[in-house]
Formats: C-alpha cells, structure tokens, sequence
C-alpha cells in the first residue's frame, strides 16, 4: 500500500488559527506514571480492575507502565523536541491523598510540586486534570461514585493540591471524560471498577457532576485568578436512515452521550427525556443543580469518533446501535476517521451551550507501529489523521467558533485502560521491555506543524 502523502501545511489553513493558539499533548497517571506502590501512593480502582484476571487484555497492568514517576525530565525534553507549549496531564488522587479523604501523602504531592517546575521551565503550560479516572480504592470500598461523600471528598482533595501548587497554575480540570466513569464503569462494566448496574451508574453520573461543582468552588477560593475547565468526551450522533425510528435513537444517543453531560452544567437541568428513559431517581438536594451549573472558563472537548446509530430495542440503553458504514477509514480501534465531526461537535458547542473557550483536549489514533531497521517509526495513518483533525480545527475556527488550543493524545504509547498495552496511541514510541522512546513520523508531523503555524502567525503580526 502506498503511504498517503503528507499535507501542506499551508493547505491545512492553519494561519486561520488565532496566533495564541495552545498546541499540547495529553496523558494521564495511571497510563504513564507506574511506580503504584511508591512514595505512599495507594490502591486506586485501576489497580484492582487491572488485577482482576479477564478485565484487561493480556493481563496488563498500569504497575510500571511508561515509568514517567522516575523518567518524566526525559518526558519533558521530548514535549521540547516537539515544539509543545501546554502539557495536560492527570494528577492520581491516590497519590496524594491514599485514602480517597484524610490526610495528605507529602511525596505525593513532591512529585507534582516538581513536575510543575520542570514544566514551567522548560517553557510549557502546566494544564492538570484532577481526576482521570484513578479512584482510590478505600473510597470505592465505601460505595464509590455512586456515594455522595465521594462528591465531597474529591472537592477536599482538590482543595489540598490547589492550595500546594495554585501558586505557579492557573489551567485546571475537575473532571476527565464522567460518562466513562459512570457508563463505561458503571453500567458496561468495561471499565474499574467493572459494575453492570444502572441505578449505581446514575447516581454515579450525579455526583460525579457535583464533586465537579465542589471542586470548581474549592479551585476558586484556592487560585482566585485560576481558569477552570472539565473535559467530556462528546461525539456528533446522526441516524443511520431517515426512518423515523433510527432519528429517535440518534436523539437517544446524543442524550446519552452529549446532552446528559452538557446540559447540568450549563444551566439547563438533566434531560427529561434521558430521566424517563433511564427510570432512575437522581438523588438531588436543594442547590445541587446551581453547584453543579457553576460557571466554568473552558470547556474540553475529546473527539476519536463520530456516532451513526440505527433503532436497538432489544439491545442496551441507549438502544442504538452504533452501525459499521462500509468503505470507510479505520483505526485499530475499529473507529472510524470523520474529521468533520470534530468540526460539527465544536460547531454545536459554540452555537448551542454558547461555550465562549474551547480546547481539543483529546484527540488521536491507534494504529500498530513498525520499527524500521534503522529505528525509525513511520506512521502515515497517524499522521494523516493528525492533519485532518488539525485541519477541521481550524475550519471551525473559520466557522466561528472559539477554540483556544488543540492537545493530541498522545504524547506516549502508554497502559490503555482495558486494552492493555496492545493499543499505541502515542507520537512517542515506548519499548515498554526497555522503556526506549522513539519520536514517530507522527510526532516529526506534529512538530512541522506547530512550527507553522508559529511561522504563519509570525507572518501575519
């Protein structure tokens, strides 16, 4: 097969991007960090879904993963070679509280204190996310998610790493991708901790919007002048027909996956055609909803994918199935390349939620990688996919909508959740038997790319 050839940039229309534009990469501690039983960290429910043999492919585990606990200068020095000016990252709630509430780990928080000035430094944009996806377990052993005192505990934790590192950052998430931790957690059981329970799953949804709500009231008292953000990960949805039954199930999964997480908060309540669909009493209290609703600086976007679903009456909630349309791209992930719905959902974000700041905090492919015989990693199918999803970006740019910055996922080949280390999403190639990096075609790519846009931004001044 012949490798696609590579794009101009100035065909890309990058100089449609605000010159301030933010060019990131993505990565999240229980996929890089290792070092699980190290400096007081404890448990998550990572490490419990990870050990639990059958739920993770291979029997992997985030144990060691890319070692980033000990190897992060060498990390940073690879965002430097590839021009990046914002890192956004995770900071593990086991690591620096152990028992979900209670004290603080002191070398927990150490290694983010360092991080930060590292980051700092070498000239990059620390942009922490609090919570992606690493519960401590001893929180989960108390009912986890689905559990008020969670919501509250995140928001004392919070609380304490703001306090130790709102000094020197002002970029913050609460929450990394709720409907993973509430659907896929909760109610598929594909994800820690693995429960096929939709009461749990709803409850979960709930309070995983409040702990977000509390945490952003924390953020605030801590850092007066922080920007916060939370991330969701959203998808445009379209019917497979024009039957009327497959529009129905399109609107059914876009309150699944968009609207149940959009709509609290910004103001507009849970849907009520998702409450009647789901038959689950949300367990609110007065003031929950303007918690939850509190007004936020960004909104983070991860798009892989879009959704083209046909009715499922017998299948599962949301009954739609999503349908293989022939003749299309795919990653190795079995997910479609659609570029233009990263632009439609950016669209629906300005236009529908009147989001005033975007940034794609997510987006990126898996393909298998070949190491040549000089070493080298080319990835064409990667690195076209970076230039159409950069390219749709600044279409949406044209198209009006405010969007700040764009951060690929991801810097490293890393633990990919319950697909192990079988999947490598990475611009970075990690030999995980020697934790050797490589700099793939992809990630050269991305470099040129950031170049030009500077050198376009340049220009126009």
């Amino acid at each position: 097969m012949t490798p696609p050839e590579r794009t101009p940039v100035t065909d890309l229309h990058l100089d449609r991007l605000p010159s301030d534009f933010v060019w990131g990469t993505a990565t999240a501690a229980y996929q890089i960090e290792g070092a699980v039983r190290e400096d007081g960290r404890a448990p998550s429910i990572w490490d419990t879904f990870s050990h639990t043999p059958g739920m993770v492919a291979g029997g992997d585990t985030g144990d060691v993963a890319c070692d980033h606990y000990h190897r992060w200068p060498e990390d940073i020095a690879l965002m430097r070679r590839l021009g990046t000016g914002a890192y956004r990252y995770s900071i593990a709630w086991p690591r620096v509280v152990p028992g979900g509430d209670g004290p603080v780990n002191e070398p927990g928080l150490a290694f983010y204190d360092r991080l930060t000035d590292a980051l700092l430094e070498a000239g990059i944009t620390p942009f922490p996310t609090l919570y992606h996806w690493d519960l401590p377990q001893a929180l989960q052993d108390r009912g986890g998610w689905a559990e008020r005192a969670t919501a509250e505990a995140f928001a004392a934790y919070a609380d304490a790493v703001a306090r130790r590192l709102g000094d020197r950052i002002t970029h913050w998430a609460t929450l990394n991708e709720p409907l993973c931790s509430a659907w896929i957690g909760h109610l598929e059981g594909r994800m820690a901790p693995g429960l096929t329970d939709l009461t749990a799953a709803v409850r979960a949804s709930y309070h995983l919007h409040l702990g977000h709500g509390l945490a952003v009231q924390a953020l605030r008292a801590a850092v007066p002048d922080a920007r916060i953000g939370l991330v969701n990960n959203l998808t445009h949805c379209e019917p497979a027909s024009d039957r009327d039954e497959d529009v129905a199930a399109a609107a059914r999964a876009d309150g699944h996956t968009n609207r149940w997480w959009m709509d609290p908060v910004h103001g507009r309540g849970y849907p009520e055609d998702m409450r009647r669909l789901y038959g689950v009493d949300l367990p609110e209290r007065p003031g929950d909803l303007e918690t939850i609703a509190a007004p936020l600086d960004w909104l983070g976007l991860n798009y892989y994918f879009r959704n083209v679903v046909a009715d499922d009456p017998d299948g599962p909630l949301p009954y739609a199935r999503q349908v293989d349309l022939p003749g299309v791209r795919r990653t190795a992930m079995g997910w479609e390349v659609h570029a233009e719905g990263l632009t439609r959902t950016l669209e629906r974000m300005a236009d529908d939620y009147r989001v005033r700041c975007l940034y794609v905090t997510e987006n990126g492919a898996a393909y298998p990688d070949a190491v040549g015989p000089d070493g080298r990693i080319d990835d064409p199918e990667r690195t076209r996919y970076l230039e159409e999803h950069v390219a749709a970006c600044a279409e949406a740019v044209r198209r009006g909508v405010p969007l700040a910055g764009y951060f690929a996922w991801s810097l490293l080949d890393n633990f990919e959740w319950a697909y192990g280390y079988d999947k490598r999403f990475g611009l970075v190639h990690v030999d995980y038997a020697t934790q050797q990096r490589t700099v793939k075609g992809s990630g050269r790519r991305y470099a040129d790319l950031i170049r030009g846009h500077r050198a376009a931004s340049r220009r126009a001044a």
